[in-house]
């Protein structure tokens, strides 16, 4: 389902907002089985949205791990531990 929502400012400008989008897909079935078993997830929608979730936020982590080694930090941690 499509939601269609719209923001009326004070200057009168109309913002439309579409938010959702409506998709056919085929999926696994033994993989769907096992993400709502693992899960506790009741419906296919959720188990895709979170699988959705976890990949963009695999995928940020992985873009991330890349400055490993890159970024360079003279502080002490021991006496940054003292402080407070």
């Amino acid at each position: 389902m499509i939601k269609i929502m719209c923001i009326f400012t004070l200057n009168n400008v109309y913002i439309l907002k579409i938010q959702g989008m409506r998709t056919n897909i085929v999926i696994n079935d033994d993989l769907m089985r096992e993400a709502t078993e693992l899960t506790g997830l009741r419906t296919k929608k959720r188990v895709v949205e979170e699988a959705l979730k976890l990949l963009i936020r695999m995928r940020r982590q992985n873009s991330i791990r890349k400055l490993r080694g890159k970024l360079h930090w003279n502080e002490d941690l021991e006496q940054m531990r003292l402080d407070k």
